[in-house]
C-alpha cells in the first residue's frame, strides 16, 4: 500500500513535515477553500502541489497523491434542473487535476450530512479520546433539539422513552454539546449547519426515497466516469458513515449490495470504491473481506480504522484502537496485499484514519479524528501487520 495521510491544508494544525516525519509517501488533500460546485481551476491545483513539494529537495519526497474530496454539490443529489451545470464543472475539475498528475479522485453521496458521531471525546480506558456514536443521543437530538417532524417514526418506543429521560436530565451545556456536535461541518471546514436552518435542508429531501438518490448518484456516475476513464482518473466512493439512513434521509452507499449496484451502473474501471473499513464496518452483515475480493480492481482507495460495536440494539459504537474492534485487520490487510500482488505489485493509497486523541495531542486544538499521533500510531500498527502479511506470502 502507498502510505498517506489526510492533510486539511495550510491551516492544518498537523503539517506536512508531521506527515513526512510519519513516513508517508504521499498526502491527502482538497481544496477546501474552494465552495462547493465551483470549478477547480489548474492555477489553484498547482499552488496546492507547489506547497507540498517545496521540500522535496531536502526530504524526502511527498506528493499530492488523493483529492479527498471533490464534493458533488447537493443540486446534483435532489437531481435538480441545475445539475448539469454543477456536473459541467465537475468534469472540467477533473480534466484539470488529470492535467497536474493528480489521478485519485475520492467523493462521496451522503445527502446534507458528511459523517456523523454524538460525542468527539469519549474517553478510553487509557485516557486517550475517540469519536462515538450513541443511537439513543442522536434520538436525543433530532426528537427534541431539532425536534423533526415525524422523527418519531424512526426510532422504537423504547428509544423514545430513553431519549426523553435523559434530556430532561441533560444540562444546557450537555445539549449545546450534542448540538454542536451532529451539526458539525463537512471535514476541514471550519463552518457548521446552524440549527434555525437545517430543518429547511432536511425539507429538501421529503420526495427523495433511496431509490431516487440511487439513481441520482448512478446518473452522476455515468456522466463523469467515462471521462475520468478517458483521463486516466480512479473515481473512488466512500460510503456511508455510519451506514444507515439517519434524519429521514435515505443513504444508498452502506452495504456490499449498494456498491454492486453502483459498479453495474458504470461498468468502466475508472468508477471505483473507497474501501473504509471503519464505515462499512459498523454494520455486521458487511464482510469486509469478501467485499474486497469481489471489488478488488475497482478499489482505488483505502481507509483503515476500525470501530467497536458497544452494543447493537440500540446502536453503540466507538472508533477503536487500528488493530482491535470488529474489523478483521489481519483478513483485510491479506486480501489488499493478495490484490497488489495480481496488480503487479501496484501500490494502493491508503490512508490510516480517525486516530485517538492521545499523548501530547491531548493538550491541542485538533480536527476530530485527525490528530497526529493517533494516526501515527494506527500507521504503525498496520505497516507492521502489512510487512508481517508480505512476508509470510
Amino acid at each position: 500500500m502507498l502510505h498517506t495521510m489526510r492533510w486539511f491544508g495550510p491551516h492544518d494544525l498537523v503539517s506536512l513535515m508531521d506527515i513526512r516525519q510519519a513516513g508517508c509517501q504521499g498526502v491527502v488533500t482538497a481544496l477546501h477553500q474552494i465552495p462547493v460546485g465551483e470549478v477547480w481551476s489548474q492555477e489553484a491545483i498547482q499552488e496546492r502541489i507547489d506547497i507540498i513539494e517545496q521540500a522535496n529537495l531536502l526530504y524526502s519526497p511527498l506528493h499530492w497523491s488523493v483529492v479527498e474530496s471533490l464534493p458533488v454539490h447537493e443540486a446534483i443529489k435532489k437531481a435538480l434542473p441545475e445539475r448539469e451545470q454543477y456536473i459541467e464543472n465537475y468534469r472540467i475539475s477533473l480534466s484539470n487535476l488529470a492535467a497536474k498528475g493528480i489521478k485519485t479522485v475520492c467523493y462521496n453521496f451522503m445527502p446534507v450530512l458528511d459523517w456523523s458521531r454524538t460525542k468527539l471525546d469519549f474517553e478510553m480506558p487509557d485516557g486517550a479520546k475517540a469519536l462515538r456514536f450513541v443511537w439513543t443521543d442522536f434520538a436525543i437530538f433530532d426528537l427534541f433539539i431539532l425536534k423533526r417532524p415525524n422523527a418519531p417514526m424512526d426510532y422504537s418506543k423504547a428509544v423514545q422513552e430513553a431519549a426523553k429521560l435523559k434530556f430532561e436530565g441533560m444540562t444546557n451545556a450537555e445539549k449545546a454539546e450534542l448540538q454542536n456536535t451532529v451539526l458539525l461541518g463537512l471535514p476541514g471546514s471550519e463552518e457548521a449547519f446552524h440549527l434555525e436552518n437545517f430543518q429547511s435542508l432536511l425539507d429538501q429531501y421529503q420526495e427523495i426515497g433511496a431509490d431516487s438518490l440511487r439513481e441520482n448518484l448512478h446518473y452522476f456516475i455515468q456522466q463523469v466516469a467515462p471521462l475520468a476513464q478517458e483521463l486516466g482518473i480512479n473515481l473512488c466512493i466512500h460510503p456511508d458513515d455510519p451506514p444507515f439512513p439517519l434524519l429521514g434521509l435515505p443513504r444508498v452507499v452502506s452495504t456490499e449490495s449498494d456498491l454492486a449496484s453502483l459498479m453495474e451502473a458504470s461498468p468502466v474501471r475508472a468508477n471505483g470504491i473507497t474501501f473504509c473499513t471503519g464505515s462499512l464496518g459498523v454494520r455486521p452483515d458487511n464482510n469486509l473481506p469478501s467485499i474486497i475480493r469481489r471489488f478488488a480492481d475497482r478499489i482505488h482507495f483505502i481507509h483503515l480504522r476500525t470501530t467497536k460495536r458497544e452494543q447493537e440494539d440500540p446502536l453503540i459504537f466507538h472508533e477503536a484502537p487500528h488493530l482491535v474492534g470488529d474489523v478483521p485487520m489481519f483478513e483485510v490487510i491479506k486480501a489488499i496485499h493478495e490484490e497488489e500482488v495480481k496488480r503487479g505489485g501496484e501500490q494502493i493509497p491508503m490512508r490510516p484514519d480517525h486516530g485517538h486523541q492521545m499523548l501530547d495531542d491531548l493538550h491541542k486544538k485538533t480536527y476530530p479524528g485527525y490528530s497526529a499521533i493517533g494516526r501515527l500510531r494506527g500507521l504503525a500498527e498496520i505497516r507492521g501487520m502489512e510487512l508481517a502479511i508480505a512476508r509470510m506470502t
